[in-house]
């Protein structure tokens, strides 16, 4: 697919309909009479993307210096090799397809080699995998996450009081403050649930108050989901309609998650499946108890990952995230 200029073209917003719904397809980027061929390719099951690019007699594919995006060599029907390009890492999608365009642009309207082609995009995108645009995708699905436990919790105490509950964008231990129990929020888009915890602080219980841990999972949602910027303008909406004094406070706790109205936004996500609501104490954890003293002061920062995959969900939750969908 190009545009009127030759450019290659393929909206964001098309490919996501197909991870929506996890089919596969491919487009062809450059012309029907020009070599190399250039084609764009949506994986079957709709779980990851390439930019295939046909090689030349002796050719081999260019190295990555990426380490979140990987080249190998694969065989088409009729015999054609062609180089694959994707990237392993599925919470870059967005970004990667905006450099996968960018590599078949140099290819197709400037004539440039794959191995031009790759290293000039490279060289020229040097900040996309450490400094992605605005907020990162973690810290837009977590965001949409804590979105989705507020307006549940909404539904049972108010939308002043869930408003007044969300602590986390404050720089407190937990999410959410209610007033007998804690929740933390943890949201991935892996196919496990794996999450990262910030300390050894962020799955202990405080004193007397239960803690609760909520792992949510999004996909990409396809034109059934939903934009960070949607959510946040309902909660606002309903907050605005129902609990107009508590809006400034919101507008506080979404400034400080970073989030801006102003900043590109057109990744749709959906729930993957139910919530998990666990006790915090069944959660594999790091505890403070596993540390000596002396040690613990030597340490400046602590960060692990917990996968909870499998985990039976603990009976008596305080609140229901049964059927949770992002507002």
């Amino acid at each position: 697919m190009t545009d009127p200029t030759g450019a290659p073209t393929l909206a964001w917003t098309t490919v996501e309909q197909y991870l929506g719904e996890r089919l596969g397809t491919r487009y062809r980027l450059s012309p029907a009479d020009r070599h190399p061929v250039v084609t764009y390719e949506i994986g079957h099951g709709g779980q990851d993307i390439a930019l295939l690019v046909e090689l030349g007699r002796n050719r081999r594919p260019p190295r990555s210096p990426l380490p979140a995006v990987v080249i190998d060599q694969v065989a088409m029907d009729g015999g054609m090799r062609m180089a694959r390009i994707r990237t392993a890492r599925v919470e870059l999608m967005r970004d990667f397809h905006d450099m996968a365009l960018a590599i078949a642009d140099r290819i197709v309207v400037r004539n440039r080699s794959l191995d031009s082609a790759f290293a000039e995009t490279v060289e020229g995108w040097s900040s996309l995998l450490d400094r992605p645009r605005g907020m990162s995708v973690e810290r837009r699905i977590g965001l949409l996450g804590e979105l989705s436990v507020l307006s549940r919790l909404a539904e049972t105490y108010g939308w002043e009081t869930a408003v007044e509950a969300w602590t986390g964008p404050y720089g407190e231990e937990h999410d959410f403050a209610l007033s007998d129990f804690d929740i933390e929020v943890k949201t991935t888009a892996s196919e496990r649930r794996r999450h990262v915890i910030h300390g050894i602080g962020q799955l202990q219980a405080a004193p007397g108050r239960p803690l609760w841990f909520a792992s949510l999972r999004l996909t990409r949602g396809g034109a059934g989901g939903r934009t960070l910027a949607e959510s946040a303008r309902t909660v606002r909406r309903a907050v605005a309609e129902h609990a107009p004094s508590a809006l400034f406070k919101l507008d506080s706790a979404l400034e400080r998650s970073g989030w801006s109205s102003t900043r590109m936004d057109d990744e749709r996500w959906a729930p993957r499946d139910e919530a998990l609501v666990l006790a915090a104490e069944s959660v594999p954890r790091l505890d403070r108890a596993l540390i000596t003293a002396a040690t613990f002061e030597r340490i400046s920062a602590v960060r692990y990952e917990t996968d909870v995959t499998g985990i039976a969900p603990t009976p008596g939750a305080p609140v229901s995230l049964a059927g949770l969908r992002l507002p």
